[in-house]
C-alpha cells in the first residue's frame, strides 16, 4: 500500500515538473510562430528559463522558416523522456510504437490544456483590466488571436460579448474526445 503512495507521488512530480517546462518551451515556440513581441516581460521570462536547453541546441539545429526548431526538438525529447519515466514508475514499459503514440497523445493534451489556460486567462484579464495596459494581456492576445478570429466569423459578438472563446473551448473538448482519447487507447493497445 505504501508503495502505491510513493509511485503516485512520483507520477505527480514527474508530470508536473515536465509539463511545466515543456509548456514553457511550447509557449516559446508558439510565441515565435505568431511573431509575438519578445521584449515583453512575460516573453523575456520564457526566454530566460528555456535558454539553458535551447541555446546549446541552436548550435546544431538552426531555425527553419521562422520556426525555432531547437525548441520544438527539445519539446519532443522531453515529452518522450517524461512518458518513459512514467512507464518506468508504473512498472510496464510500452513498445516503441506504443511509447511514440502515447507521447503524441499526451503532447496534444498538454497543448490543448495550455491553450485552454491562456484563453481563460485572457478572458479574465479582459474583464478585470479593461483598457489598462497589461503586458501579459498583449502576449495572450497575439497568441490566441489565430484561434479566435476564425470562430468570430462564425459566432459574432452578442450584446457586446465575444463568445468566440467558448466556441474554441468546445472544439478543444471535442479534440480531447475524438483525437486524444482514441490515440491514448491505441497507444496502450500497442503494448
Amino acid at each position: 500500500m505504501e508503495n502505491a503512495y510513493l509511485s503516485a507521488s512520483a507520477v505527480f512530480l514527474v508530470k508536473t515538473l515536465f509539463d511545466l517546462y515543456i509548456g514553457a518551451l511550447l509557449l516559446r515556440f508558439l510565441l515565435q510562430l505568431v511573431r509575438a513581441d519578445f521584449r515583453n516581460p512575460f516573453s523575456q521570462f520564457l526566454v530566460k528559463i528555456t535558454n539553458p536547453v535551447v541555446i546549446p541546441l541552436r548550435r546544431v539545429i538552426p531555425g527553419m522558416g521562422g520556426m525555432d526548431m531547437a525548441s520544438l526538438l527539445m519539446v519532443l525529447v522531453l515529452q518522450g523522456l517524461k512518458m518513459l519515466l512514467l512507464a518506468v514508475i508504473a512498472g510496464r514499459l510500452p513498445s516503441v510504437a506504443g511509447w511514440l503514440v502515447l507521447s503524441l497523445a499526451d503532447l496534444i493534451e498538454l497543448l490543448l490544456t495550455l491553450y485552454t489556460a491562456t484563453l481563460i486567462l485572457q478572458v479574465i484579464l479582459s474583464w478585470v483590466a479593461q483598457g489598462a495596459y497589461n503586458p501579459l494581456a498583449n502576449v495572450l492576445h497575439v497568441l490566441n488571436e489565430p484561434l479566435l478570429s476564425p470562430v468570430r466569423r462564425l459566432i459574432p459578438a452578442i450584446g457586446g460579448f465575444d463568445l468566440s472563446p467558448i466556441g474554441v473551448l468546445i472544439v478543444f473538448q471535442l479534440l480531447r474526445i475524438l483525437l486524444v482519447a482514441p490515440l491514448t487507447d491505441f497507444g496502450r493497445s500497442l503494448g
